[in-house]
């Protein structure tokens, strides 16, 4: 009894110096902590699904902690932070592992992905071990799952009068946001536009000021951000069948027991699904709602962009890195 009382008062007398409060883990020694940055907003359909499926799914023994809208770490940060050892989850894309391992490159390549589909049997197939591995050892990331963002379309300011957008060739000259990396700034050379680098934040006032005249994205981030209330057409160029991954720590990982990292495996899969098919259900159903907002929406010579931009990937310096063979396997599993 003498401990117990010994114990209360102790603990009382730590909340009441406010160490507690800077030590949640205090509360249950038990708890893994978890928290997790994006960029996205908490209405994003990754984000509603970590915070519905995943969180849910581990909370017997971690403590899911979401971060929206670049807040906690700023965007293109998450994956050094998590290598730190300051963060333990993330969602990341291929592009943001290719400023690490070139490699990855080939998965930020216009037109590689077929659909939804494709990606989960690509991601999930042998021939993703390496570049798993990779992550895992040379920066402490550990890859559990793939996320379907959609396929990107061309989102301009101009109306289809001002611009009739058709093949690549009508694209020069257009100041189209990208994000910075590399491999996102050369895919918008590839497609034909002057791509500009700019954070994904700051794309609505750019756009409503005129700083750019245009960004690309799949249609449901274009209606979560508001887009289309600064913008006057959508050409479905289908360039991207975008993508991320659900990252985490791979020393917190590798700290749970099997059967924590069996749970944590299976809550980010139902978690990838449950937003891939909100993704694939919104994109056919926001085509109506865009052009009542008074977008022209359009499908261009998808044909002509396809054979630009593989052409310019092939004859890249990004193509030099791609593990020999890999694209021909890539391809056999659309097939």
């Amino acid at each position: 009894m003498t401990l117990k009382v010994t114990r209360r008062v102790a603990t009382a007398a730590l909340v009441a110096a406010g160490v507690l409060a800077q030590t949640p883990a205090f509360a249950d020694a038990h708890q893994i902590q978890l928290r997790m940055s994006m960029a996205g907003s908490e209405t994003d359909q990754r984000a509603v699904a970590m915070a519905e499926v995943f969180g849910p799914a581990v909370a017997e023994f971690a403590d899911y902690q979401p971060s929206y809208n670049a807040t906690l770490f700023a965007q293109g940060t998450e994956l050094e932070a998590i290598s730190r050892g300051n963060l333990e989850m993330s969602i990341t894309s291929a592009q943001e592992l290719a400023q690490f391992f070139p490699e990855f490159s080939i998965f930020t390549a216009g037109y590689v992905h077929q659909d939804a589909a494709h990606q989960v049997a690509v991601f999930n197939d042998p021939l993703m071990d390496s570049f798993k591995a990779l992550a895992e050892e040379e920066l402490g990331v550990h890859l559990l799952s793939v996320m379907y963002l959609g396929r990107r379309q061309v989102n301009l300011r101009q109306t289809r009068e001002e611009l009739e957008v058709m093949t690549p060739a009508d694209l020069a000259g257009v100041n189209l946001r990208m994000p910075g990396t590399d491999a996102w700034q050369f895919l918008g050379s590839a497609l034909g536009a002057a791509p500009t680098p700019m954070a994904f934040g700051e794309v609505y006032t750019a756009l409503s000021t005129g700083a750019v005249d245009g960004q690309d994205n799949p249609l449901p981030t274009v209606v979560d951000a508001r887009f289309y209330e600064v913008t006057n057409q959508i050409v479905l160029t289908s360039h991207l069948v975008d993508l991320n991954y659900i990252a985490i720590s791979a020393e917190v990982f590798n700290s749970m027991t099997p059967e924590q990292q069996a749970t944590v495996q299976a809550a980010a899969d139902a978690a990838a699904e449950a937003g891939r098919q909100a993704q694939l259900q919104k994109e056919e159903e926001l085509v109506a709602f865009l052009e009542e907002q008074g977008l022209e929406i359009y499908e261009p010579n998808v044909a002509a962009f396809r054979e630009a931009v593989q052409a310019a990937y092939l004859g890249s310096e990004f193509a030099e890195t791609w593990p020999e063979g890999v694209l021909d396997r890539i391809n056999a599993l659309g097939n």
